[in-house]
Parts: structure tokens; C-alpha cells; sequence
């Protein structure tokens, strides 16, 4: 019983260790094969757009905020798109309509953040 098992998990521990292989191969070969000429503001951290020597304590413009809301939102759509058009043989008349409302309030939810200008980074 205990051999059936570890041989069932043998495959994912190849495919594990390929993918360790091969990360450490690229990370090898990047440390070989590029300039490596660091300097403080390369080594920084990236912080969204804003200057990384600054304090931290800082406000920030709620829009990050906005746009990062507004991503969620529309992907959460794609995201809802592929298993309905993949189901939409099986699910008829009744599917597409109930998907054709759900996209007609997305795209009034859409028009109406265009207007107030959510949209707008200035």
C-alpha cells in the first residue's frame, strides 16, 4: 500500500524537481551572463510610482485605491466570461440572456465611473 502511494506522488516530485532545475539554471545563468552593476537606487524597492526615499507615513491619492478596485472588477468579468462560454451549449436561451444582463449592468457600472471620471489620472 505504502509503495502504490509514494509511486503515485513520484511524478510531482520529478516535476517539482525539473522545476527547481530549471529556476536555478536561469538564475545562474542571468548572475553569469548579464552586467551586474548594482547601485542604491537599482536596489531600492519600487513603491507604485512613488519616490522610494520618502517616508513611509505618507498619504497617497486615493485613486490607487480606485484603479486597484476597478481591476478586480472587470477581471472578476473575464473571469466569469470563459465557464459561460464554455457551458453555453448546455445552458441555451436562459444563460445568454442571464449573461447579456449581467454584462448590460457591468457596462452602465463602466459609463457611469467613465463620466465621473474615475478614469481619469490627472
Amino acid at each position: 500500500m505504502n509503495q502504490s502511494l509514494l509511486g503515485a506522488y513520484f511524478p510531482i516530485l520529478v516535476f517539482l524537481g525539473v522545476a527547481a532545475g530549471i529556476a536555478a539554471a536561469m538564475v545562474g545563468g542571468s548572475l553569469l551572463v548579464a552586467r551586474q552593476k548594482p547601485d542604491p537606487e537599482k536596489l531600492s524597492a519600487y513603491e507604485c510610482g512613488f519616490e522610494p526615499f520618502d517616508d513611509t507615513r505618507r498619504r497617497f491619492d486615493v485613486r490607487f485605491y480606485l484603479v486597484a478596485i476597478l481591476f478586480i472588477i472587470f477581471d472578476l468579468e473575464v473571469a466569469f466570461l470563459f465557464p459561460w462560454a464554455v457551458a453555453l451549449g448546455g445552458i441555451g436561451w436562459f444563460g445568454f440572456l442571464s449573461m447579456m444582463g449581467f454584462l448590460g449592468v457591468l457596462t452602465i457600472g463602466f459609463i457611469y465611473e467613465w463620466r465621473k471620471g474615475a478614469l481619469d489620472w490627472e
